[in-house]
């Protein structure tokens, strides 16, 4: 999608607090935060970490054990949080290097270690439809630096371009976006994920991108069954990426139901589990679509053409302006928000713990208070209706004025040649 800037001097009233910013100030500002955060990171952090990966195994007993006896919503709900907060909190956070510094034992809370190299450390640590290797790539390097780019790859009013364009009525792309939203993570998020992996790896090597391939158009499984990608095959996918997983979640994982319900005379333990699970695989997709796919998408939210310096300041200046927070506060609210609720802090600094990021909100926003910068903050649910709406086209993104989004690259680049002769100087 091509983003066509307005060449005039006139900012719309939602923009004219640039008028007055200071770039310079607030990436100090937030810079001495963060790096005060990160000198103070330590026992405290892990003590948490460990709260919140019980909490999120106790669900998953929950689930577990409940899910031979009969369809019930209490396995449901368990298997479903489970499987939301393992990817969220505890492998989203440790893959980013949250906890690298302050755990002790980081053969296994170490972003090099976990969940990656082979099967099994991807079972122990965390199983999903994602590959993990992938998932590093696509949203720990992709994501996080080209943050609403255009290479950004979970730009949502990019990716939804061909819905939001289609001549259809408004009231059937809400009814498309239903099984959409309930199977994105292995309709969607395992593929693409996958072949942000490949494209990678292409670059590491010095190989050209395939002929007449948009390196930045998403790969779907719907693009798998039809037309097909020249990064992988399906077989690969299938046998590299979501087999694994398909096979031991939906019929490995459950057999222990057979055993169990002949030894105690209950009938179909086997089936209900795999209905559970199944059942589980929306509720969590759902989920998981409430809390991560809308922090970054609204008609508050805003677009950028090019490309910044990671750690500019024009790199923490749109972590707040195309982040949103929800609402935050005691460990319950923020465990069901898998964490996501501090998207912002956690944009600004990616390689801090959750602790850090809940200890540092109301400073953030202080400091955006202070610069005038606009710190989005609301109720899940609105950001729901916020998203959709951009889904279908009913609204649109805020595109960043062109004339102070070059300004404030010129200043990011004075700023590093200012660095780089003051250390020649030493």
């Amino acid at each position: 999608m091509c983003i066509r800037a307005k060449e005039n001097d006139t900012l719309a009233p939602e923009d004219q607090w640039l008028e007055k910013f200071d770039l310079a100030k607030f990436k100090n500002d937030i810079k001495e935060l963060g790096d005060s955060f990160e000198k103070q990171q330590g026992e405290n952090d892990v003590k948490h970490l460990n709260k919140m990966v019980n909490w999120s195994n106790a669900c998953g007993i929950v689930g577990l054990g409940l899910m031979g006896f009969g369809v019930n919503l209490l396995s449901v709900i368990g298997l479903s949080t489970f499987t939301f907060t393992r990817w969220t909190m505890i492998a989203h956070h440790t893959c980013h290097g949250g906890y690298d510094k302050c755990h002790t034992k980081k053969e296994r809370w170490n972003k090099f270690k976990f969940a990656i190299g082979s099967v099994w450390r991807r079972t122990c640590d965390w199983f999903d439809w994602m590959l993990p290797e992938a998932w590093n790539v696509e949203h720990n390097n992709r994501h996080h630096y080209n943050l609403s780019e255009v290479d950004d790859p979970d730009l949502v009013e990019m990716n939804l371009v061909r819905l939001r364009e289609a001549p259809i009525p408004y009231w059937i792309k809400y009814i498309v976006l239903i099984p959409l939203v309930s199977t994105w993570k292995w309709a969607y998020y395992a593929p693409n994920t996958y072949k942000e992996l490949k494209l990678a790896k292409l670059r590491r090597q010095g190989k050209p991108i395939p002929f007449g391939v948009d390196p930045s158009e998403a790969v779907a499984m719907t693009t798998l069954l039809t037309t097909g990608t020249p990064f992988y095959s399906g077989w690969e996918f299938l046998n590299t990426v979501v087999g694994p997983y398909l096979m031991f979640h939906f019929f490995i994982l459950p057999i222990p139901m057979i055993f169990i319900g002949q030894y105690f005379g209950i009938e179909n333990m086997y089936s209900s589990a795999i209905k559970n699970l199944f059942l589980a695989e929306i509720l969590t997709n759902l989920h998981a679509f409430v809390a991560i796919v809308t922090n970054h998408a609204g008609d508050d939210m805003y677009r950028f053409r090019d490309g910044c310096r990671p750690f500019s300041g024009s790199f923490y200046l749109r972590q707040v302006l195309a982040s949103v927070n929800f609402w935050t506060g005691s460990d319950i609210n923020d465990f069901l928000h898998g964490y996501l609720n501090y998207q912002i802090e956690h944009h600004l600094w990616p390689n801090l713990s959750m602790l850090s990021y809940k200890r540092a909100q109301p400073l953030v926003r202080e400091i955006c208070k202070k610069h005038g910068v606009p710190y989005v903050q609301e109720n899940v649910f609105s950001r729901v209706v916020q998203t959709v709406n951009i889904m279908t086209g009913y609204s649109s993104m805020r595109v960043f004025p062109a004339k102070y989004e070059r300004k404030f690259l010129e200043i990011d680049i004075l700023d590093e040649e200012r660095k780089r002769k003051a250390r020649k100087q030493r």
